[in-house]
């Protein structure tokens, strides 16, 4: 996969990108994956700044491979955060949650590569008028915070693909190398894996969570608060909480109320499976064991070219004198 553009652009091994996820993107998680030939992502949406940093240096230090960050735009010491990138001379930053307009040009000053996460063809090719050096396409499979049009991903990639010349990764819905070579057929260059890194041995989310998301099945995640903005939720006694409040017609302020503060640390980072926010994508129900990421890494990408072989041979098309 040397040629590939995901590879080139990212200096790395294998086309495949591990999500920046709150509450499980540390630093073990991202060397981990960098380490087998994928690029890893610390995820700065939970962490403070001074957080961060000792993240990134402690990245730095478990691995000589291409690593790279993880920042939603809506965070609230964001300059902070690129002040951060800027002086650890950070080479590769994934956005989402905004336009990436003004962060572009100032990352890009400094050489540093801009990937954006779309969840529309119309959000991709304002990304590449931006000047973003690649796009992650997520379809609503995904967990944690959503698109509102609820695209699937199988519809997303080749929409997003007619959309932009730029490198595609797609994201949402993919945990298997069957998935991965789905993606890529449909016009992906490469993929972004979160739900099943995030229940990895490397992951820094809560055993309890871990757990839960191991034992869970086919529907048990929905997408949820789509008044306030839209995230996937695993099933539990919050997310009935909040289900019926948006039953009973509840305000935003209502609903920001019962949110309050901290939920996803609750659940994912501290293990309370009552009260916390659980975010996880719909491949939860084909996640049935914690695994190191190497063993993921293998496993991905023994699928794939598994399943590249099997396409290969397969005949298109059956008539009567075959």
């Amino acid at each position: 996969m040397s040629e590939n553009r995901i590879c080139k652009l990212f200096g790395i091994k294998y086309p495949v990108v591990q999500g920046g996820m709150v509450w499980c993107s540390g630093w073990r998680l991202a060397s981990a994956v960098s380490n087998c030939g994928g690029l890893g992502l610390i995820g700065a949406g939970s962490m403070h700044p001074e957080v961060f940093e000792a993240h990134i240096r402690k990245a730095k230090l478990a691995t000589n491979n291409s690593f790279g960050v993880n920042i939603p735009l809506f965070y609230p010491e964001i300059e902070r955060l690129i002040d951060i990138i800027i002086k650890e001379k950070i080479k590769i930053v994934f956005t989402s949650a905004g336009s990436p307009k003004k962060l572009t040009l100032l990352l890009h000053d400094h050489g540093i590569l801009v990937a954006h996460v779309v969840s529309s063809a119309a959000f991709a090719a304002k990304s590449e008028e931006a000047g973003v050096d690649a796009v992650v396409a997520e379809g609503f499979e995904a967990g944690g915070h959503n698109g509102r049009d609820e695209t699937t991903t199988l519809t997303l990639i080749p929409s997003v693909r007619k959309a932009t010349a730029l490198p595609l990764i797609a994201a949402g819905g993919i945990a298997t190398g069957n998935a991965m070579l789905a993606t890529m057929v449909l016009g992906a260059d490469g993929v972004q894996i979160g739900s099943r890194f995030a229940i990895s041995n490397e992951s820094s989310a809560h055993e309890n969570f871990k757990n839960y998301v191991v034992n869970s099945k086919e529907g048990d995640t929905l997408l949820s608060i789509k008044s306030l903005m839209p995230v996937r939720l695993l099933r539990n006694k919050f997310f009935d909480l909040i289900r019926d409040a948006e039953n009973n017609c509840a305000s935003k302020e209502e609903l920001q109320n019962l949110l309050g503060k901290g939920r996803a640390k609750k659940g994912m980072f501290e293990g309370e499976l009552d009260e916390g926010e659980l975010e996880i994508g719909q491949v939860a129900s084909l996640i049935n064991k914690v695994l190191p990421v190497s063993d993921i890494m293998d496993n991905l990408l023994n699928e794939y070219h598994t399943a590249l072989k099997t396409l290969q041979n397969k005949s298109l098309y059956k008539f009567d004198n075959e």
